[in-house]
């Protein structure tokens, strides 16, 4: 980690930090020609995409990995854009704090979570990671860095810059709100037998923040079969108690399964340790590598079994081919990947995972409501009905994200993407959106119907007249 400057000293040698590594940033992108093709350099990634391989050098973004300072009292965090959350929560942690939404894994950076979009159980009450940003400095396609705050010259950028994926610009610097924090996490692990009830109730908890009388600071869940579900169920508490830990023999998913309809499952975890509890095991995808064996899990090192190691893991499998190699082998058709996850209006989660258990063979997947902040105080800029014009999410409705991750088997007299075309349709037709890190299909009409493309192209016109960097359309559709 490179931490500029630990928040109980001033800020301004960190701020003197950060200007010289921004410095040094302009001038690397000024120094490129102008038909060169503008890329990050970034050992780690958290998208799903195959990129076209340009063999051109990436801007060393690497200088702004760190946090260049916490005011405890303000409850802030200035923080460089490839900052990784990892770092961010352990930084804040250690001031009795943490960022308003941590995204499920470590290696996710603060700039990638606003400009692609992140989530976690806290979204039902706080949004999504953009809408805890104060202000943000941007790199964009023109080479300029321009602070972009809710109102002001640039609020244009401010708004337009959340799941524009890098084509608009990057994020050097990014001014979050932060929230306090109790030393643990209690869990109650609710199981609902009929998806009905499942959605009445993640709508009651995401409008009331309480269930059966308790207050609920975190809302996911797991959806295993359509007989049985779980909400989990978490709230900040300073009582002391038995804490699980996840990091070893144990893993967290199957930990939240219990027979009981009537009686929740009950369990606490450190504060750290909740915020990174799918981290250990990609959730539940950790399984394909095999690290949830009992005697493989054993012989396998503690500190590989996180997200970044199986990221690398199965890159090294897409580029060797060996699961194809061997599927082949057995005579089994090849394989396509279904890594997404979508948003539906909760009115419209029951149908949604009807329908997914009747056409895509993939368990578990993930439940995540979420609603958009409510007021421009909090950070969410103007008071209109969907300001985030490139995920235009409704302002007034609970939407629940779910996650599924995994591949199908595929039929040869299918076009290639069948099951994620299959899945656009239907989530176009509940009213819902998909998040762009991993395959897309969407024709250039129905993509620029859904995410803001009068918007996008006003704002790539002011910002990248020149089209250095990728249109979003080539980015997240044609993979270039």
């Amino acid at each position: 980690m490179t931490a500029w400057l630990p928040g109980d000293r001033s800020s301004h040698a960190g701020r003197r930090a950060y200007e010289a590594v921004v410095e040094r940033l302009v001038a690397s992108y000024r120094s490129l020609p102008e038909d060169a093709p503008v890329r990050l350099a970034k050992k780690t990634s958290n998208l799903f995409r195959h990129r076209a391989r340009t063999g051109a050098p990436g801007l060393d973004v690497s200088g702004l990995g760190g946090v260049i300072s916490i005011d405890p009292e303000a409850r802030t965090a200035d923080v460089g854009g490839m900052c990784t959350y990892e770092d961010l929560v352990d930084a804040t942690l250690a001031h009795g704090l943490m960022p308003l939404v941590v995204p499920q894994l470590k290696t996710i950076t603060l700039g990638g979570a606003v400009t692609g979009l992140g989530i976690e159980s806290s979204s039902f009450r706080n949004g999504l990671p953009h809408e805890s940003v104060l202000e943000m400095d941007i790199l964009t396609g023109a080479g300029e860095v321009l602070t972009a705050a809710p109102t002001g010259p640039h609020a244009d950028l401010f708004h337009g810059f959340p799941n524009s994926y890098g084509t608009l610009g990057y994020a050097t610097r990014l001014r979050i709100t932060l929230e306090p924090v109790e030393p643990f996490v209690e869990l109650r692990h609710v199981r609902f037998p009929e998806l009905d009830s499942l959605q009445d109730a993640i709508a009651d908890i995401s409008e009331h923040h309480t269930f059966q009388g308790e207050l609920v600071d975190f809302l996911d869940g797991v959806m295993f079969s359509a007989t049985e579900s779980y909400l989990v169920l978490g709230r900040w508490t300073s009582e002391p108690g038995p804490v699980s830990d996840y990091t070893g023999a144990g893993i967290f998913y199957r930990s939240i399964q219990h027979d009981q309809i009537d009686t929740p499952a009950v369990d606490r975890l450190r504060a750290r340790d909740y915020l990174w509890r799918w981290d250990t095991d990609w959730f539940w995808c950790s399984r394909a590598f095999g690290a949830q064996h009992p005697v493989l899990r054993r012989a396998w090192p503690g500190r590989w079994r996180r997200s970044s190691v199986y990221w690398k893991l199965l890159a090294l499998d897409n580029k060797i081919g060996l699961s194809d190699r061997l599927d082949a082998r057995r005579g089994e058709a090849p394989r396509e990947r279904v890594v997404q996850d979508i948003e539906v209006p909760v009115e419209h989660t029951a149908d949604f995972l009807r329908w997914f258990l009747s056409h895509v063979p993939i368990e578990p997947v993930w439940l995540c409501p979420l609603r958009l902040r409510g007021s421009s105080a909090e950070g969410t800029g103007p008071q209109v009905d969907h300001p985030w014009p490139l995920y235009p999410l409704h302002r007034d409705r609970t939407y629940v994200n779910i996650g599924f991750w995994s591949a199908v088997p595929t039929n040869p007299a299918n076009e290639q993407g069948h099951a994620n075309r299959m899945i656009e349709a239907e989530v176009s037709r509940l009213d819902g959106h998909k998040s762009l890190y991993s395959d897309s299909y969407y024709d250039r009409t129905e993509f620029e119907e859904l995410y803001g493309g009068d918007s996008y192209r006003q704002l790539k016109q002011r910002y990248d007249p020149n089209t250095r960097l990728l249109d979003l359309y080539a980015k997240a559709v044609r993979n270039q």
